[in-house]
């Protein structure tokens, strides 16, 4: 704890009562405050709503993604029974032309058989005279086997015939048959694919249709994006009205706070608590986290001046949660800090301040718009 003469205490009491416009002070910082935090609440929403944006678009994506192969699907289909009506068309034919050489083939048959039954007929008929006057006419007894022999040849020949021809048929049948057989797999396979074809339409119409709702639904998110941006842009830029704002209120009473620093803390000691540096770390990330290392210094030390100074609180966690002071505080980001971390950087600055390495003599610091002359470091004018 610190300790402070009772006779220096007198004299910044006075120097407190110089103060003009500390009413009016508050009032401001309060606004900054409640406007940083809805800027915080509009940048959560608007990353919210871009990730609604992002989701919908890895939606639309992936929906334009499945219509873009199921239209390649349908092409390779409607291919195929191109290919098949092709395949149909040619076996058609090739069975038109089976057909004729079977007809052929059983006329030619037919025919043999005709003529074989006749010359056969006509044989046994007049087998007997043919018989003896083939013996009597024949010059010799090997001219009379030689005309037998040529009748045997003949009948020979026709039942050749015939069974050639026999055989042609069954043999034309059976590749008439298989042509059928291969034609009724062809429209079995065509009218597979024309039922795959009508179900990839419904799954492209069906695709269509969601793809359609998922544009506008994205169309609907994209503009909720751009309402949350341009309210978010008005409130950063009434924020910086109101930091000018509060930076001319503080320019008007700097004579004041430049009395407050002059208060001699020097005999002050403050002995840290356990979870100080940590506190300390949080604070110094959420309000120079992305400023340059002496920056974070810098803001470390005005935290520790204040614990020191007998116009503030006298501990860091008071100091920190003073109302209306650190609009971390009020927003939320100084808790979330807290629960998710202090990165290295920030703690180790606030564990160089609590050991005794006080960079500026200030109580106050802020975003630098040069109404206020001050140590500027980064962004920010210590004051």
């Amino acid at each position: 704890m610190k300790k402070i003469p009772w006779m220096k205490l007198a004299a910044v009491w006075l120097a407190a009562c110089m103060i003009p416009v500390g009413a009016v002070r508050a009032t401001t910082q309060d606004e900054i405050n409640d406007a940083k935090n809805r800027i915080d609440e509009l940048q959560d929403e608007k990353e919210e709503a871009e990730d609604q944006v992002d989701t919908i678009t890895g939606r639309r994506e992936e929906l334009e993604g499945s219509l873009g192969r199921l239209n390649g699907q349908l092409s390779d289909i409607v291919g195929q029974i191109n290919d098949l009506e092709r395949q149909l068309a040619e076996k058609e034919a090739e069975i038109d032309k089976a057909e004729e050489e079977l007809t052929a083939a059983q006329a030619r048959y037919e025919q043999q058989y005709e003529d074989m039954k006749v010359r056969i007929q006509f044989m046994y008929e007049n087998s007997d005279t043919n018989v003896w006057q083939m013996l009597f006419e024949s010059a010799s007894f090997t001219d009379f086997l030689n005309r037998s022999e040529y009748i045997a040849e003949i009948n020979a020949y026709d039942r050749n015939m015939l069974e050639k021809f026999e055989a042609l048929r069954e043999e034309i049948a059976e590749k008439k048959q298989g042509l059928e057989d291969q034609r009724t797999e062809l429209v079995a396979m065509q009218e597979s694919m024309k039922e795959k074809r009508s179900s990839v339409n419904s799954l492209i119409a069906a695709t269509q249709g969601d793809l359609e709702r998922t544009k506008n639904e994205l169309s609907d998110a994209q503009a909720n994006v751009d309402e949350v941006s341009e309210r978010l842009a008005k409130m950063i830029e009434y924020e910086k009205e109101l930091e000018i704002k509060k930076a001319k209120e503080d320019a008007a009473r700097l004579a004041a706070i430049k009395a407050q620093e002059q208060e001699d803390t020097s005999g002050v000691v403050y002995v840290p608590e356990t979870s100080d540096a940590y506190l300390l770390g949080a604070i110094i990330q959420c309000e120079s986290g992305g400023e340059p290392y002496e920056g974070k210094l810098a803001v470390g030390s005005v935290v520790m001046n204040r614990v020191k100074s007998s116009y503030f609180p006298n501990t860091i966690s008071g100091v920190i949660y003073q109302s209306g002071q650190f609009s971390p505080v009020a927003s939320g980001r100084l808790a979330y800090c807290l629960q998710t971390g202090v990165d290295s950087s920030c703690m180790q600055a606030a564990q160089e301040v609590l050991n005794g390495r006080i960079t500026v003599n200030c109580l106050y610091f802020r975003v630098n718009n040069g109404i206020i002359q001050g140590t500027v470091i980064g962004n920010h004018v210590f004051y």
